[in-house]
């Protein structure tokens, strides 16, 4: 017997309830955006990959981060 997937799952429009809430957009960030990551610390942006992950600097290494930027904040 397979798990049970955490995958969302199609809204029915017959269905009375109401449909999940669209997801919000991932945040966007620029070259050069400080940025402080839960992990990581502070760091700036040095390079971004359209919607799909940015580059960060954080002094002593840099780390590519995909989305969704969960612990990743601009200041």
């Amino acid at each position: 017997m397979k798990p049970a997937s955490g995958g969302s799952r199609r809204h029915l429009p017959t269905s009375p309830f109401k449909p999940p809430p669209p997801a919000p957009p991932a945040e966007r960030f620029s070259l050069n955006d400080q940025v402080t990551h839960d992990r990581y610390g502070l760091g700036v942006v040095i390079g971004v990959e359209d919607e799909v992950a940015v580059v960060i600097d954080f002094g002593s290494r840099q780390e590519r981060i995909t989305t969704p930027f969960n612990k990743l904040y601009r200041l």
